[in-house]
């Protein structure tokens, strides 16, 4: 965050669609300059979320702020063209029988005519597309189409970016050079950006701040180092790796698992959720009694899967490690018990 101030304050804000919840009382605050990863499974809210800030959706409780102002609730609404909101759509909804030029100079129609060739040639420069300016979308990559859209976003100079599933229509190689040059231009004009996507890999690299949804509920919000390294629920944890469950019970010297004992957590009652990622497994000289009953090369990760007494499913383990193992091999286990977690199972 480069700025103290609130830029985006979201404040127990509810949608409903007929019986259906689709925001329950989201309540998310994202600094200045911040950028602020909305993540989650398909119809979990996150896009019904972006429209609302937009003010494309009205809400029905709560309200929403922007630089300090209520745009939403309170009997206050401000209507989406007076927001001073950027909005990138998952289809970057480019005009086809505009050139790239006068795509993004139309949304400055209010300008006077110098004015507003001024900005597009500025924005033009920004972005990096001066040879795209005299195109048509149909002449254009789904990488150029991209900054073209985001060029036509920034162009009105808005004080927030709202961005839909912005690089989920390329394929994974350009997709990894096109976000990071598309967030280095919007940390360059020091922007607040709100960003949805599905995919959690995505999500950990783009946000200063990660916010993982579920049917309509903010679960948790923070880095994605500390959503990732420290997840407070059971959910943000398995949404963000694969993880192995492991079935445990309270006894008086700690917690017992087929993995072995662990620590006792404060909370009691019932039987608690141990979560256990693949990457904290390693085959050791001894350790807990295995069978190999799998072994895959996926790229630089090696992925095993294991036969453990007393677990119904198998145990994963992954690494870039490479171990000289084969089905029906005998193996010993060690787990990093520093990375086994624990959670109550209602009540995440």
């Amino acid at each position: 965050m480069t700025s103290t101030r609130s830029m985006l304050v979201l404040d127990n804000v509810s949608r409903r669609f007929g019986s259906v919840a689709a925001l329950d009382g989201v309540s998310l605050e994202i600094g200045a300059g911040q950028i602020a990863c909305l993540v989650g499974h398909s119809g979990c809210g996150k896009s019904t979320l972006l429209r609302t800030v937009a003010g494309i959706e009205t809400i029905d409780g709560g309200k929403i702020l922007i630089d300090g102002i209520t745009v939403s609730g309170d009997d206050a609404f401000v209507e989406p063209e007076h927001r001073r909101v950027g909005f990138m759509f998952q289809d970057y909804a480019l005009f086809p029988h505009l050139s790239v030029r006068q795509n993004i100079a139309f949304g400055l129609s209010k300008l006077p005519r110098s004015d507003r060739a001024r900005r597009v040639a500025d924005i033009i420069e920004r972005i990096g597309i001066g040879a795209l300016a005299d195109r048509f979308p149909h002449m254009l990559s789904g990488g150029e189409q991209q900054r073209v859209a985001l060029a036509r976003a920034l162009a009105p100079q808005p004080r927030l970016l709202l961005m839909d599933e912005p690089f989920s229509n390329l394929d994974r190689g350009l997709r990894d050079k096109v976000r990071h040059e598309t967030l280095a231009i919007v940390r360059d004009l020091a922007m607040t950006a709100v960003v949805v996507t599905h995919d959690p890999e995505e999500a950990l690299a783009i946000g200063d701040m990660v916010a993982l949804m579920q049917s309509g509920r903010l679960v948790e919000a923070g880095t994605g180092e500390r959503i990732y390294d420290a997840p407070w629920t059971a959910y943000a944890a398995s949404f963000f790796s694969q993880v192995n469950v492991i079935p445990a019970r309270f006894s008086p010297d700690g917690l017992e698992t087929p993995l072995g004992r662990f620590p006792s957590p404060d909370f009691r009652g019932g039987a608690p959720r141990v979560l256990v990622r693949p990457q904290s497994i390693s085959i050791a000289g001894q350790g807990i009694a295995a069978e190999v009953l799998d072994r895959a090369i996926l790229g630089e990760i090696e992925q095993i899967e294991l036969k453990v007494s007393g677990l119904s499913a198998p145990l994963i383990m992954r690494g870039t490690a490479r171990h000289d193992v084969a089905p029906g091999q005998s193996v010993h286990l060690s787990i990093n018990a520093s990375q086994v977690m624990i959670f109550p199972e209602k009540g995440e």
